[in-house]
């Protein structure tokens, strides 16, 4: 665990506790995890890279609220409006502040990681229609951001990593988060899990480095939802940022 607290006027503590790497695997019929030789244990720093999961739709969010700020997209404009491949949110209407707010329907999520390469992903995605009628119940769902990512990327004509770097890390310095870690980093980066089925949703083993998320892994580590690794130290600077009230560009220059 890294612990990293403070207010909007700067830091107050960092602190971290544990292992970033400790196991090999997981040993279901003895319900534990398999430990690596104790010289092979890697402690957690302040720069350890962790898995930032469903972090990663608050990033995607700051990119929207500019997209609005800039005009690019409109809260009540429809999705099929920026992209139109998205045929069931076309079919019922679904707004971009519907996304936002979870409240556009559509089921919690997809096995989009059982298609067969990312088009075809894509393509379920597109189809996939919302189960109650859009803006009469509040329901999270992968889906709104992963629908949200294709909404950004047509407005902006640029890959939603690439929107990220723009909008919020690049501006707030924050060189520890990115989608897709390099190599590089590796030595850093805390383990996820020994990812099997039955409590897995794909057999890949033991994950470092690589996005836990299934459906983001199959996307190619670039999605809405999930994806984006960081340290606790990046993400005290983006509360501190959102604190002190630099608005949902996070913003050094003024908008074109």
């Amino acid at each position: 665990m890294a612990l990293a607290a403070g207010t909007g006027s700067g830091p107050l503590a960092e602190e971290c506790f544990g292992w970033a790497v400790r196991h090999a695997a997981y040993d279901e019929r003895a319900d534990r995890g398999v430990e690596l030789p104790r010289e092979r244990w890697e402690p957690v720093r302040r720069d350890t890279v962790f898995d930032l999961a469903s972090l990663t739709k608050l990033f995607t969010t700051i990119v929207a609220l500019r997209a609005v700020e800039r005009g690019l997209i409109a809260l009540d404009g429809r999705v099929a409006a920026y992209a139109p491949e998205c045929t069931a949110a076309a079919e019922h209407g679904i707004t971009v502040r519907q996304l936002l707010t979870h409240t556009s329907g559509l089921i919690p999520e997809l096995p989009l990681y059982e298609e067969d390469g990312r088009e075809r992903a894509l393509a379920r995605l597109a189809a996939e229609p919302p189960a109650t009628p859009p803006g009469t119940a509040r329901r999270y769902s992968d889906l709104n951001f992963l629908l949200l990512q294709r909404v950004l990327e047509r407005s902006a004509g640029q890959p939603l990593d690439r929107l990220v770097r723009e909008a919020v890390t690049g501006p707030l310095g924050m060189a520890g988060t990115r989608f897709n870690p390099p190599a590089s980093w590796l030595p850093r980066i805390a383990a996820t899990e020994d990812q099997r089925r039955p409590w897995g949703k794909l057999d890949r083993g033991m994950l470092r480095g690589v996005v836990h998320d299934e459906n983001a892994w199959a996307l190619g580590g670039v999605a809405g939802h999930a994806g984006l690794f960081s340290t606790a130290g990046d993400l005290a600077v983006l509360c501190r940022a959102l604190l002190a009230g630099a608005g949902p560009c996070c913003r050094r220059s003024p908008p074109s």
